[in-house]
């Protein structure tokens, strides 16, 4: 079938390399001219495991190919996919505008019978506006189609091709079938196929998001609270998720939730439940949460050394809001390395993938590390915020010798307080007891 994916972010890529592996001839569109340049030299502007390899094999096989045209890419199209941004308004709504100029130049240069798939994530009736948008300016019939992504950014190939279950939100039984067909091939392991009314699938997206933010803002309630009483959170997990019916998935306390999805829809879905006249205490209460949460290991700090922390340096372990991605949107080490620069400390950081986003993001404010334990070196304190797999078995010894005193922060839990004790380093982590060495 002939595709075109109009956006080469994260959603975009995956999406369009995906469907090219099981033959559809894709065009990927995007205005960014770099981006487009970097693509067509069969290098991926963002870091996904598997995604690079998926591009080059596909572009290599004449089935991918990338563009700025975008008349182009929508004549080239019989099922043509938006997956551009929708960021966030400072009131929580989503802002629409990419959207809708996608559908004005869709409704434009459509030259014969179309479907649009909305892969972004937008709100509860962007559906029905978006297909009376192109109708009422195109010369022939497009059907509008909702098809939310479940994709984790470290997973997402895999979860492109494996995916847990594939939801289709369309008004238009044709329309419907056509985008089940290019799915199939992902279900062989019989995974559902559901089909139901487009705004249904709208909300779908950020209900399901919506529900893990909060078991995430949920846990970290309950570890604070399990801080102030001097209780071990892991042995309160263990008697909660053992339950069939809670289990154990989203329920790792630690330093909040980041990236370019959950702040972002629980917000969006507060908005449109107001907009409804509907309260949405819960979910408002999520994100406040959330929000404290992002601040607990500069407030840690702040306990342990002062409120000012000038002639202090601390390394940072992990930059990007969750391991296997170069993703620092809402991360909370960005949040925590601000702190640490408004109350005057300095900063060394170090992350696998994710320095260069960093950078970008906060210039020579801070120095930049390739090797975790060149960061520590001259430091007061490690701070660890992203539970990258490299900092889980690390040699403690050199951490030992080369902190200025042996002091950890630990945003993810990494570490037994067993373990720390008889390494006689003071440990800080979320929702645990402190492990402080008898010279203190």
């Amino acid at each position: 079938m002939r595709l075109t994916v109009i956006g080469t972010g994260y959603v975009g890529l995956v999406t369009g390399a995906c469907l090219a592996d099981t033959g559809n001839e894709v065009v990927g569109v995007d205005k960014n001219p770099d981006k487009i340049s970097t693509l067509n030299r069969g290098e991926c502007p963002i870091y996904e495991p598997g995604l690079t390899e998926l591009l080059q094999a596909n572009m290599k096989s004449g089935r991918l190919r990338f563009s700025m045209d975008l008349a182009e890419g929508v004549r080239h199209g019989d099922v043509i996919f938006i997956a551009v941004g929708t960021p966030a308004r400072d009131d929580g709504s989503s802002d629409m505008t990419a959207v809708r100029g996608v559908a004005d130049e869709i409704a434009d240069h459509t030259d014969r019978p179309k479907i649009v798939v909305l892969k972004s994530t937008v709100p509860v009736g962007t559906g029905d506006e978006i297909e009376e948008r192109i109708n009422r300016r195109a010369k022939h019939r497009v059907c509008v189609v909702n098809n939310p992504e479940f994709l984790k950014e470290g997973t997402g190939v895999e979860d492109f091709f494996k995916p847990d279950r594939v939801v289709i939100g369309a008004e238009d039984p044709h329309a419907a079938s056509v985008i089940r067909e290019l799915h199939e091939p992902f279900v062989r392991n019989q995974r559902p196929i559901y089909i139901m009314h487009r705004k249904a699938a709208e909300m779908s997206k950020y209900a399901a998001n919506s529900y893990l933010a909060a078991r995430i803002s949920f846990i970290n309630q309950i570890a604070n609270i399990c801080d102030s009483l001097g209780i071990d959170v892991n042995e309160v997990r263990l008697g909660m998720g053992s339950d069939r019916r809670i289990g154990f998935q989203f329920l790792y306390p630690g330093a909040g939730y980041g990236g370019s999805c959950f702040p972002k829809d629980v917000q969006s879905l507060v908005h449109t439940a107001r907009r409804a006249g509907v309260q949405a205490d819960l979910l408002d209460s999520v994100h406040q949460v959330n929000e404290r949460q992002r601040e607990i290991l500069f407030r840690k700090i702040v306990s342990r050394f002062g409120g000012s922390l000038n002639d202090h340096c601390f390394a940072i372990w992990g930059v990007s809001f969750k391991p296997k991605t170069d993703d620092i949107r809402e991360a909370p080490a960005v949040t925590t390395i601000n702190k640490l620069l408004e109350a005057g400390a300095t900063v060394r950081a170090h992350d696998p993938i994710a320095l260069p986003n960093l950078r970008k993001l906060l210039g020579d404010r801070v120095t930049y590390h390739e090797s975790g334990y060149e960061a520590l070196d001259g430091a007061d304190a490690l701070v660890i915020v992203t539970e990258w797999n490299e900092f889980r078995s690390p040699t403690f010894e050199e951490i030992h010798r080369r902190l200025r005193q042996p002091v950890i922060f630990d945003g993810r839990n990494l570490y037994s307080l067993e373990t720390m004790r008889n390494l006689n380093f003071e440990y800080y982590s979320i929702g645990r007891p402190a492990v402080i060495p008898a010279r203190h």
